[in-house]
């Protein structure tokens, strides 16, 4: 039989709405959730007979905001069971496997999950973040609850009739209220990271057990099956187009679609520095992302006429990793992302039906399509794929640090104590006053692909607010790379700062707060408060990606 496990997020047995600043403790503070992410493993049966039925090599990664919310049993037997149990974190040897030898789909690859701890090795078992606001403020601070290390991996037992006779259903409620009721975000502290003795941490984890409830368990029709992905207009002979990746950085989750061929990845250069694609034949893609960062010096890039909109063009590397594109993440791939500048009138201002005209009638574009694509169409649907293909394999993994991980240089002391500075907290109840830009910035591709409001000053650009039409994504933006940083000035989405002294001074200095403001930074509003001396050493790491 197949168990399907599905968890729901509660707040006082009501349906948890995330982002929303709505929720009060025993201390009187309001609170929000705006992640909820956690690691299940050890799944087990205890049948009434005594026997018991692990999953031992089962992992789930459950995530609130992406609605990853199951879990799913293969060929369990069928039969009567008295309890369902499961831990909330990873035995030490998953815990301290290698993160990049998961495939892309796999609940432990930190590109999905982003739930690694980065280069100190382990991962975080569960992540709690939100708001919060003290009785009597109007604004509201953050709080980042991130629950790891080996000694703290718990175990949830949740005692119930399961009679598994065909495929199942188990409902599993996850009471956030529960998990903290012994905790006030003012007494306690808005942080932790789990190091041995922090009282958070163990107070998280003494609530685990009891926040978990299983809440029924039904049959289901037969569970749904994959459909099944086929490339997209392949011709009779193909090329495939390797990609060589150093041991540390995670498989990435390519386009099953539309796989890497060098025929298209010719095509898709090609397509890239062709102005035909702009209405006065004068600007392709490489003319706003130039070089071999594919980024612009200039703060905004000029389009057909001289027009620019209030964005800085985005460097355009390293991105078969991420997701959504764009600063507002409106494109949901590669391939729309590569067409809408074409379109837009402030950038290439030329439709996709004269841009297909004018390749038609260029007997090398001709040729090119045909070898990529078995129709030998030029179509703007092929247009998207070619770029897509070529745009996957722009990648930078050869900087001073990567010689250094591998044994093949050395990072001097100050760059040295910059990475420490880099990966190294800022939770000052414990005494350590870190940089925290692993929480945005970590992972060997130094950005967790996700959007954030970073306490910069505001205008009228709402950021991902205007893709997805809420509230809660107001000020937020993309998270860049921080790879090939010190060569794709200026920075930030609307390249408002030209030097990295300048974006550290920002991160240094009070932040701007609102309702939308990063948990990570609403944490400790008045700043990281780091030296001269530390600020230099953190620029100096920085210069080694």
């Amino acid at each position: 039989m197949d168990l399907r496990l599905n968890f729901s997020h509660q707040l006082k047995g009501k349906a948890l709405i995330a982002d929303s600043l709505r929720y009060k403790n025993a201390s009187s503070e309001v609170y929000s959730s705006t992640r909820l992410s956690y690691l299940v493993s050890g799944i087990a049966l205890h049948a009434e007979n005594g026997q018991i039925y692990n999953v031992s090599e089962l992992v789930g990664y459950i995530d609130d905001s992406s609605s990853r919310h199951s879990i799913q049993l293969a060929d369990v037997p069928a039969g009567k069971y008295s309890a369902l149990s499961f831990y909330i974190g990873l035995d030490q040897q998953q815990n301290h496997s290698n993160p990049a030898l998961y495939p892309a789909n796999h609940p432990l690859n930190p590109n999905l999950n982003n739930m690694h701890w980065d280069w100190q090795g382990g991962y975080i078992f569960m992540a709690l973040e939100g708001h919060c606001r003290q009785p009597g403020e109007k604004m509201p601070t953050g709080y980042a609850y991130h629950f790891a290390n080996d000694a703290n991996r718990t175990r949830v037992m949740l005692e119930a009739e399961i009679d598994l006779q065909t495929d199942s259903a188990a409902l599993i409620s996850f009471d956030i209220a529960k998990l903290l009721s012994q905790i006030s975000f003012a007494d306690d502290g808005a942080t932790t990271h789990s190091q041995a003795g922090d009282p958070v941490a163990e107070k998280i984890r003494a609530a685990i057990p009891s926040a978990f409830q299983l809440q029924a368990v039904a049959p289901v029709r037969a569970m749904p099956s994959q459909p099944v992905v086929e490339a997209i207009d392949l011709p009779a002979s193909i090329t495939p187009h390797p990609i060589t990746l150093p041991k540390y950085i995670p498989i990435p989750k390519l386009p099953l679609d539309n796989p890497l061929l060098t025929e298209r990845v010719e095509l898709g250069e090609m397509l890239f520095h062709e102005t035909k694609l702009s209405r006065t034949n004068e600007l392709s893609c490489a003319s706003c992302h130039q070089g071999e960062t594919l980024s612009d010096p200039r703060q905004f890039s000029p389009g057909v006429d001289g027009k620019h909109n209030q964005r800085h063009s985005m460097p355009l590397v390293n991105l078969a990793w991420k997701k959504s594109f764009f600063w507002d993440g409106r494109a949901s791939s590669l391939r729309l992302q590569a067409l809408m500048p074409i379109e837009d009138h402030l950038e290439m201002d030329e439709s996709l039906d004269k841009v297909v005209a004018k390749l038609e009638n260029d007997p090398v574009y001709q040729n090119l399509f045909a070898a990529a694509f078995g129709s030998a169409a030029i179509s703007a649907e092929n247009i998207g794929l070619a770029m897509e293909n070529f745009l996957l394999t722009q990648m930078s993994f050869d900087s001073k640090f990567d010689r250094a991980s591998k044994g093949l240089d050395k990072l001097t002391k100050e760059e040295q104590r910059g990475f420490e500075l880099f990966f190294t907290e800022f939770e000052p109840r414990l005494g350590k006053f870190g940089a925290d830009c692993f929480h945005c910035h970590g992972g060997a591709l130094f950005t967790d692909h996700s959007f954030h409001n970073n306490g910069l000053t505001t205008n009228d650009d709402i950021g991902l607010a205007a893709t997805t039409g809420k509230a809660s994504d107001r000020y937020k933006f993309s998270t860049p790379s921080l790879r090939n940083i010190s060569l794709t000035a200026p920075y930030m989405h609307d390249g408002r700062f030209s030097s990295l002294e300048q974006v550290i001074d920002h991160y240094n200095s009070p932040i701007e707060a609102s309702a939308t403001l990063d948990p990570n930074l609403a944490k400790h509003p008045q700043g990281l408060g780091l030296s001269a001396e530390d600020k230099n050493a953190l620029i100096a790491f920085l210069k080694t990606l």
